[in-house]
């Protein structure tokens, strides 16, 4: 048997059931049934383990799966809809059979030592109920949602109303909202309309600015890297810039690709966005419709005949018209060289920004190509922004180091006053009481889109006192604890326990582990910007710390079984 190292966990439960199959398969020989569900079973862990899920068990042709256990991620619950979306669309299009799904959201008691295929249960909580009772209320070929799970996904998964389930051992109706269909193929493909103003990124902004500005007026590269945790402002950042530069007189390039963090075919998927986007492939296109595109999109600024073939042929994985198995070694440096000299001629015809969203999500081979592109373009008007949080600097502390035309703005949290004003601005609302305005303050911690989220549920809620930690701000901040290492979270927790304030001393008197690593732990947390070393500590002797978003000390303590 595994260990057991239990934590309370916000999973989304995904429940799927076969229609009708218990009532077909009383007549069948047992090898007759198991040959029956094995390619359904098969077909059903590809799908959820596609999205991230972990399939926790099997019964006959029911499945159970979890997502955000063992491991969370930001957006869990989407990927649950999106899993159960591409298991009833798989349904639909195979004869003879029906499924019935259904997804929800909530707390759990989880074991995340389990070993589910040794048949080990990994979640304990109401939230499993309530997933198998949504999954028996679902229509055929249909899929059910919770309320949280609903809240969490909306603006990427549209949905119909439903009719509340009676579900069992529940006081009241549950509110259900039936998945009808993705708004997108994925939800980083999703912008959220602003709605505030710009507030305390005057001096960032005009950096970016400027850093255009250098790149049009020497006709020289340049690499610009906003880092900063998630909900700080980066993409708000980007999305400024464009809007300058869709006003500006003089025309220029914009291409745009994020790095997704789960999906297949992934690796320079940021890349092949933008190269897709300037050939104006689209998802509905042919390979002879792809291949004809790229051709005329490489011809239009590559006169060379010979040489716009090399670029094509080197183009073809990232179109999907070739296994990415050709960017293996030696050819990986070829293509590089052929990228290279397409973004150069699209450059060299008109002033290029070339925007790598997301890159701590990239794997190194794209983190390689943004560093040769830098390196070796030259002559041209390039300007290369990219948005990434503190992770991509502990996979490469030298990220744009060495560089002279390479810069990173690190992005601060907003000052009181700033995050006043757009919590103001969000509410429409001049003056706060001082009550609410402080309990706002302190919630946010001049991270916006906290503030942002906590505003939506004063809104609704219409008092600031007992506001719950939003989903949307759990989900992050449990996701940053989850892609933590072991010994560092479980650091991290027992720091919790302390309060917002700790001190080394007292971690290493309580942990197995000596006070070097203790230190070195918390070092290493400090880079990562969880943590923030006091200049003076009020314990004589003593290395004082303390938690750098109380929000973070509140999930990782929230976590800890009673």
């Amino acid at each position: 048997m595994a260990g057991t190292r239990k934590e309370r966990k916000v999973v989304t439960v995904l429940f799927a059931d076969l229609v009708g199959f218990t009532t077909r398969a009383e007549t069948l020989d047992p090898e007759d049934v198991e040959a029956i569900l094995a390619p359904y079973h098969d077909r059903l862990r590809f799908e959820l383990e596609r999205f991230g899920g972990t399939v926790e068990k099997f019964i006959g042709d029911a499945v159970m799966a979890l997502f955000g256990a063992p491991i969370a991620h930001e957006d869990d619950s989407e990927r649950a809809v999106r899993a159960a979306l591409a298991i009833r669309d798989w349904a639909r299009e195979t004869e003879g059979l029906e499924v019935r799904v259904g997804v929800t959201t909530g707390e759990a008691l989880v074991n995340v030592a389990a070993r589910p295929d040794l048949g080990e249960a990994m979640a304990a909580g109401d939230v499993v109920n309530t997933a198998a009772r949504l999954q028996s209320a679902a229509p055929v070929n249909g899929i059910l949602v919770g309320e949280a799970t609903y809240r969490g996904t909306s603006a990427a998964v549209e949905y119909r109303e439903a009719d509340p389930v009676d579900a069992k051992g529940k006081a009241q109706p549950v509110n259900v909202w039936e998945a009808v269909q993705a708004r997108s193929r994925f939800g980083v493909d999703v912008e959220q309309p602003d709605t505030a103003p710009l507030v305390g990124r005057g001096r960032e902004l005009e950096s970016l600015r400027d850093a255009l500005e250098r790149v049009r007026r020497e006709r020289s590269p340049q690499l610009v890297t906003l880092v900063g945790v998630p909900g700080i402002g980066k993409s708000r950042l980007v999305r400024e810039l464009f809007a300058a530069v869709e006003v500006d007189p003089e025309l220029i390039l914009w291409r745009q690709g994020r790095s997704l963090p789960y999906g297949e075919g992934v690796s320079f998927w940021a890349l092949a966005e933008m190269i897709k986007a300037q050939a104006g492939v689209l998802e509905t296109d042919g390979l002879e419709q792809v291949e004809s595109k790229l051709a005329a999109a490489v011809a239009s600024v590559v006169p060379d005949e010979t040489e716009a073939r090399w670029i094509v042929g080197h183009l073809r994985p990232l179109a999907g018209l070739s296994a990415d198995a050709e960017l293996a070694g030696d050819r990986r440096a070829e293509a590089f060289s052929a990228w290279r000299q397409l973004l150069e001629a699209l450059a060299d015809t008109q002033p290029a920004v070339l925007v790598f969203e997301d890159l701590h999500w990239a794997d190194e081979g794209l983190l390689d190509f943004v560093d040769h592109l830098v390196d070796w373009a030259s002559g041209v008007p390039l300007l290369v922004l990219c948005t990434a949080r503190p992770e991509l600097l502990e996979r490469r502390p030298g990220w744009g180091g060495g560089k002279l035309n390479a810069h990173t703005i690190s992005l601060a949290p907003l000052s009181d006053t700033d995050t006043a004003r757009l919590v103001a601005s969000l509410l429409d609302q001049p003056v706060l009481d001082a009550g609410t305005q402080a309990q706002l303050l302190a919630r946010a911690e001049g991270n916006p889109l906290y503030a942002e989220q906590y505003v939506r549920m004063l809104a609704e809620r219409g008092e600031a006192e007992g506001l719950r930690l939003p989903e949307t701000v759990q989900g992050i901040i449990s996701a940053r604890l989850d892609a933590l290492s072991p010994d560092e979270k479980a650091l991290l927790q027992d720091a919790a326990v302390h309060g917002k304030v700790f001190w080394a001393g007292a971690l290493a008197d309580g942990d197995a582990a000596p006070r070097r690593l203790v230190e070195e732990r918390l070092h290493g947390l400090e880079r990562k910007e969880f943590v923030q070393r006091a200049r003076r500590s009020s314990v004589a002797g003593e290395t004082e710390y303390a938690f750098r978003h109380l929000l973070l000390r509140d999930v990782a303590y929230g976590q800890i079984p009673r």
